[in-house]
Parts: C-alpha cells; sequence; structure tokens
C-alpha cells in the first residue's frame, strides 16, 4: 500500500508553501499520496501557545535570507509579501470549501493562492483582491463569498484546526508519515526517507 503523507499548511506561511511546491516531487519519487490538511494557523498558535517566528525581529530578518535559499533550491519564484502580515481566516475559509467540492478544485484554488501570496504579492487582506485573484484562476467569486459564510464551512475550519492540535501540530509546515510527525520545511529531506521506507 502506498504512504501517505499529511501535509498541513496555512497561506499565510512562507515556509509551507515552499512546502507546496516540492512536497508534490516527493511524492512521485516515493510514489506516496498526499492528504491536503489546511488549517487556520493562528487558531493553532493559541491553542498550543506557539508563535510566528517573524514576531522576533531577528529572526525574521533571517528567515528573509534563508527563504530566499529554500526557494533557489527548489527551482521556486518567491517573493517576501509586502502586504504580510496577512489575515488568513477566509483563505482557510476557502481551502475547506472548495475541497469539499473536489480535489481539482481545491487544487486548483491552493495554487492560485499561493501564487498570489508568494510569488505575485497580493494584498490578500483586500476582498477586492482576493476576488480578482479567484476571478482569474476562473472561479465564481460570488460562489467563493457564499462559501465563506456557510456555516459548514465555518465549522469545518474550526474542526480542521482542533484535529490539527490534537494530533500534536503546532506550527505549519507539519507532515504526518506512519504517525509520525515531521515539523517544517527543513524537515522534507527526513519526511521522504520515511516515505521511501528508509
Amino acid at each position: 500500500m502506498p504512504h501517505q503523507v499529511h501535509f498541513y499548511f496555512d497561506f499565510g506561511s512562507p515556509y509551507s508553501y515552499l512546502a507546496y511546491r516540492e512536497l508534490p516531487r516527493i511524492a512521485a519519487r516515493t510514489g506516496s499520496t498526499i492528504v491536503w490538511k489546511p488549517m487556520l494557523l493562528g487558531g493553532v498558535f493559541k491553542a498550543t501557545g506557539n508563535h510566528s517566528p517573524m514576531e522576533i525581529p531577528a529572526k525574521s530578518d533571517w528567515s528573509k535570507l534563508d527563504l530566499r535559499c529554500w526557494a533557489e533550491r527548489y527551482h521556486a519564484p518567491f517573493q517576501h509579501n509586502p502586504h504580510f502580515p496577512i489575515n488568513t481566516l477566509a483563505l482557510m475559509r476557502g481551502a475547506i470549501g472548495y475541497q469539499r467540492k473536489g480535489e481539482a478544485e481545491f487544487l486548483r484554488y491552493v495554487e492560485a493562492i499561493f501564487a498570489a501570496m508568494w510569488e505575485n504579492g497580493r494584498n490578500l487582506n483586500d476582498p477586492n483582491e482576493i476576488g480578482k485573484v479567484l476571478v482569474a484562476a476562473g472561479f465564481d467569486p460570488r460562489e467563493a463569498l457564499a462559501m465563506l459564510d456557510d456555516p459548514e464551512v465555518k465549522a469545518g475550519l474550526k474542526q480542521a484546526t482542533e484535529e490539527a492540535v490534537a494530533r500534536g501540530i503546532f506550527g505549519a509546515p507539519s507532515f504526518v508519515v506512519d504517525e509520525e510527525l515531521y515539523w517544517g520545511n527543513d524537515r522534507l529531506l527526513f519526511v521522504e526517507e520515511r516515505l521511501a521506507g528508509r
């Protein structure tokens, strides 16, 4: 039976973006499948007492170089979003909503939002800007807006976040393989080894 890697992410995490670019290659090399696990990172931080590394000035400065290094390693287009930090509540509700509509639409949505956030520097704090991104990706923004107010979608994101915390997740990106938790983009080396059976 092929291995699965559960990928916990939030669009507001630049390291989640980098993992998003690299993880499908790892899955292809190891014959594994990705189980996509959108969650609200702010909710995870609140529940676990954790904080964004970007809140620590020295670490934030260091991360800018580190992110560039990883982007070059993965051959991933990357630019730090000038509007960071961005409240991702609406974006993550969208992920839950589109995931319920099927994998194809979900993955198209994930690609559009990650690219807008970490490749094109769009201000996704602005609902109008989100609407433009969705239209460009072929989505109906009215449908998306209705989805954001759907009580089931709201409850779905809350439940997904609570399940992540219960599983031991405290930050993003996080990966679970065979019930083993790996945190951070730089742990993808160990994720690949585990998926390859080493």
